[in-house]
């Protein structure tokens, strides 16, 4: 049970930062706090009086500034989010015993704790516990989900049916800020077929200038929304980390690698990292777009169909691009320049 690292801090058996999750200095946040921001845009979905053309455009705009935005007036009711916090959290807090039987590195299983993606090969650890399981279509996983606490089943599968709605809403505008045909994403069915829900569970650190609870990355799916109540979420913008301010209620957004394949780099997959805190436990609730295996992913033809804007990356199956993205990931290789093509 090494790898369930909360589960050892929360019974308070760590009182300082193991050697394995010290970070090189230069990967380290330090010791001075980067105080939350203001700067990385807010889109409310339903303003009153807002045009259409302003939201898409709203959408555009912080997709290709920063690559990130949160996004409030959603329509996801408030007690369904409250709901899916409070279970999640309940998991974490379940006894020892039972979250061992999800406790896997195994990439076949498909509910399962983790602390990273490549544990077993990665230099240093990250200080975190993660629940990750398919959602999509929901009665092909449901049943494979936690059954303590007795509500998580209910509870998260009306979530995660509400929030690929809103996911597919807000893909559909991009779609349209882009220039591409009306339905892209829903005629291209296999560049949005999986959905991926994961926990995110960062319990105290006895020194957090010294590790982090994930390192700097981009994700390698098209959108990612998350759910979180306080701050620890940091997002790098022209060399510089911005600390995002949370807002009640409200989802982060963030584009990924495979949506800025298909913008044909128009759009931004920012980097960002998580921090830790000394005195309390952060939970967020991420939901993540992905294509299946066998889907061919490139730029979109109308993106690409003159002298002008040729292609800026080669074809490629999503298998292909998951193996090298961990690979690339933990070497510090950027994960998209393998896949560029070498315009003259």
């Amino acid at each position: 049970m090494e790898n369930l690292l909360s589960t050892k801090l929360l019974l308070g058996e760590l009182k300082v930062v193991p050697e394995s999750y010290i970070l090189p200095p230069e990967d380290r946040p330090g010791i001075t706090k980067i105080p939350l921001c203001d700067t990385i845009p807010v889109i409310d979905l339903k303003l009153k009086g807002q045009p259409h053309h302003q939201l898409v455009h709203q959408i555009i705009h912080a997709s290709k500034e920063f690559g990130f935005f949160q996004l409030v007036n959603h329509g996801i009711e408030e007690k369904v989010l409250e709901d899916v916090l409070k279970v999640s959290k309940e998991f974490f807090e379940i006894p020892i015993e039972e979250k061992a039987k999800f406790l896997s590195d195994d990439p076949l299983k498909s509910c399962k704790i983790f602390t990273s993606i490549d544990y077993q090969n990665e230099d240093v650890h990250y200080w975190r516990d993660a629940l990750r399981h398919p959602c999509h279509p929901l009665h092909q996983h449901i049943q494979f989900w936690p059954q303590n606490p007795p509500q998580y089943r209910n509870v998260v599968g009306a979530y995660t049916v509400e929030v690929r709605k809103l996911s597919m809403y807000i893909l559909e505008l991009i779609s349209e800020g882009l220039g591409l045909e009306d339905g892209y994403f829903e005629n291209n069915g296999e560049l949005v077929e999986a959905q991926l829900m994961g926990i995110n569970h960062y319990p105290p650190c006895p020194d957090p200038s010294l590790t982090l609870g994930l390192p700097k990355h981009a994700d390698a799916n098209l959108i990612s929304l998350l759910l979180q109540e306080m701050d620890g979420l940091q997002v790098l913008k022209d060399d510089q980390w911005l600390a995002l301010k949370p807002l009640p209620n409200a989802f982060v957004v963030n584009i990924g690698h495979i949506l800025q394949i298909i913008s044909n780099g128009k759009l931004k997959s920012a980097e960002h990292r998580v921090v830790t805190n000394k005195n309390v436990v952060r939970t967020t609730i991420g939901n993540f777009i992905y294509p299946s295996h066998s889907c061919k992913v490139e730029p979109a033809n109308a993106l690409t169909s003159d002298d002008d804007n040729p292609p800026l990356y080669r074809p490629f199956f999503y298998k292909e691009f998951l193996g090298t993205f961990i690979v690339d990931t933990y070497q510090r290789k950027p994960p998209l320049q393998r896949y560029m093509l070498q315009l003259q």
